[in-house]
C-alpha cells in the first residue's frame, strides 16, 4: 500500500463544527442550514432537496452527528450529493449501467443445488413475472453461472424506464441495483413492489444458504449490514419522494 493511500484511509473524520441544524430556502432551493449557513456539496453546489420532507430527513442526519461528521451514517445526504452534483450529466451512463446489470441479472441464474434452486424459484419468480407485466421486460432463466443472452427488447425496456426517471429516483435506482445485483429487484424497490428488507433478503439467498452450511464470516456479515443500511436509505428516499408527490 502506498503512503498516500494509507493516509487517505486513515484520514480523521471532520469534527462537528455547528450547533444548530435547520431547513431553509436559499437562492430558491430547499437546503440544510448549519448555524444559518447553507451546506455545500463536494462540488460546492448548495445541498438541495426537491421537497420539505426529504430536506428534513437529511437535516436529521446532520443533527444526529455527535463529535465528528461521519458521512457513512448519512446515506440520504450522500445520495443527495450524487443527485445534485452528478446525475444531470451522467443520466445516459447511469441508465446504460442499469441495463448492463439487467443483461446478467441475478434472478436469471439458478443454482444446481436443488434446495437452493427451490428457494430461488420461490423468491425470484414472482419478481420476474412482475417485470414481464409491469415493465414489459421478459427474461430467460438458466441453471449455472454461464451467461446467457437476454432479449434485447427487455434490456432496452429497462434502460428506457431508467432514463425516464427524475435525477433523484435515477440516483436511487443506480445505487440500489449494484447492492442487489439485480436491475429487476432495483425496479421493484423503486415501485414499492417489495420492501427493502425482503428485497435485500432475496438478493442474498446464495450467501444465506452458504452461511447456513458453513457458518457466517464476521467481515462478510458487516459488509452485508452496511449494504442493507444503504439500501434501506434508498427505499426511504423513494418513499419520501412518493409521499411528497401524493
Amino acid at each position: 500500500m502506498s503512503m498516500s493511500k494509507a493516509k487517505a484511509e486513515t484520514k480523521p473524520l471532520p469534527k462537528r463544527f455547528y450547533k444548530d441544524v435547520a431547513v431553509g430556502e436559499v437562492e430558491g432551493v430547499l437546503t440544510i442550514l448549519l448555524d444559518g449557513r447553507a451546506v455545500k456539496t463536494p462540488a460546492r453546489n448548495t445541498l438541495s432537496a426537491p421537497y420539505e420532507n426529504l430536506a428534513f430527513a437529511m437535516a436529521q442526519e446532520w443533527a444526529d452527528q455527535d463529535e465528528v461528521i461521519n458521512p457513512f451514517i448519512m446515506p440520504l445526504t450522500r445520495l443527495a450529493h450524487v443527485a445534485v452534483d452528478n446525475m444531470a450529466q451522467y443520466r445516459q451512463a447511469a441508465a446504460l449501467e442499469i441495463a448492463k446489470y439487467a443483461s446478467t441479472d441475478l434472478l436469471c441464474y439458478r443454482a444446481e443445488d436443488t434446495v437452493l434452486a427451490a428457494r430461488q424459484a420461490k423468491a425470484w419468480t414472482p419478481y420476474l413475472d412482475w417485470a414481464a407485466s409491469a415493465l414489459d421486460a421478459r427474461f430467460d432463466i438458466t441453471e449455472g453461472v454461464v451467461a446467457i443472452e437476454q432479449p434485447h427488447g427487455s434490456i432496452e425496456a429497462l434502460r428506457r424506464h431508467a432514463l425516464a426517471l427524475d435525477n433523484w429516483r435515477l440516483t436511487g435506482l443506480s445505487s440500489a441495483v449494484p447492492i442487489l445485483s439485480s436491475a429487476i429487484l432495483g425496479f421493484a424497490l423503486l415501485e414499492a413492489e417489495g420492501s427493502g428488507e425482503n428485497l435485500f433478503e432475496a438478493s442474498r439467498l446464495d450467501e444465506t444458504y452458504q452461511s447456513e452450511r458453513w457458518g457466517e464470516d464476521s467481515e462478510a456479515a458487516q459488509a452485508a449490514a452496511n449494504k442493507k443500511r444503504d439500501l434501506l436509505a434508498i427505499e426511504r428516499l423513494f418513499r419520501l419522494l412518493d409521499e411528497a408527490e401524493g
